[in-house]
């Protein structure tokens, strides 16, 4: 029996938790278990999977604030090195529990439209927590918009929705060679094209928007989205929260989310069921077979 397909979308917060030093070691060890929940899942479908990057990509961008020798890099190129630096450390932890596999992970560009609104309204949170002094203090000295998040502040920056994967031929030809494919990490390298060429845009992509994506162009079976969140939740952080466990995008278009965390999230899965997907599970990294399996997290369908 083939497998079913499943795009699994990995949250940078997962890797460097909300609140944690920006260190490799504390990354290596979140990867570590990242790895043992997904190859779970590997043992019964063909993963592809994509990673976020807000924390590792506002790191870089900060390093390189500092050095003042050179301009700093823009944000494509940063995306790219977090493509390489998480999807290596991705890479070997898969090679150390699953030695039998084939693992792959491609450097992979994403156009984005550069008219998309988008660009004047920054909501993608990247980087490290701020107080609201802290947040105001760097957004003076370096031009950056910042926003809340949560009860702490952030560095935002613009976040394009995808348009069309540059390496998608190449991504399903290891697919069909039966890879577990690792791609489109931070939501892809954002790019645009200008007289024939490819050129980066300055923003960082949503990994769940461009998850979905991949999901609909592979004809993905199902969208699994983890976070640092067990379910997606109603009047969250009042006394009267609570979870929804089975839901469908009907439902959901009655709620608001907030936009920097949780919105692009029930954005992506919405699209993804009414344009043909199966099912969608959102929750909690260790949770993973089981939301899959609608023992855990939130599950979103048509019905």
């Amino acid at each position: 029996m083939t497998k079913k397909t499943v795009v699994v979308a990995l949250g940078g917060n997962a890797l460097l938790r909300r609140g944690e030093p920006l260190e490799a070691d504390i990354q290596r060890h979140n990867i570590e278990i990242a790895v043992k929940t997904i190859s779970e899942i590997a043992q019964e479908y063909n993963v592809v999977l994509v990673h976020g990057n807000g924390p590792q990509v506002g790191l870089l961008a900060l390093q390189g604030l500092e050095y003042k020798k050179v301009n700093p890099y823009p944000l494509d190129v940063l995306g790219s090195e977090t493509q390489g630096m998480i999807g290596y450390m991705l890479m070997q932890e898969f090679k150390n529990q699953m030695p039998e596999r084939n693992i792959s992970c491609m450097l992979t560009q994403m156009n984005v439209d550069p008219n998309d609104p988008a660009f004047s309204n920054p909501t993608k949170p990247i980087g490290p927590i701020y107080t609201e002094v802290e947040a105001r203090e760097l957004a003076e000295k370096y031009h950056w918009t910042v926003k809340p998040d949560g009860q702490h502040f952030r560095r935002v920056v613009p976040s394009p929705e995808p348009t069309g994967i540059v390496e998608h031929e190449a991504i399903t030809k290891l697919i069909d060679e039966g890879h577990l494919v690792i791609c489109t990490g931070g939501g892809g390298i954002p790019v645009k094209k200008e007289n024939g060429k490819l050129i980066g845009v300055e923003a960082v992509i949503d990994k769940d928007m461009s998850a979905a994506f991949l999901a609909r162009q592979l004809g993905a079976d199902a969208l699994l989205i983890l976070t640092d969140a067990d379910a997606v939740y109603l009047d969250w952080g009042k006394p009267t929260q609570h979870a929804l466990r089975n839901t469908t995008p009907d439902e959901l278009s009655k709620y608001q989310f907030d936009e920097g965390s949780m919105g692009p999230k029930i954005q992506a899965s919405c699209e993804f069921i009414q344009k043909g997907g199966q099912l969608v599970g959102i929750g909690a990294l260790e949770d993973g077979l089981q939301i899959l399996q609608g023992q855990a997290g939130t599950n979103i369908t048509n019905n």
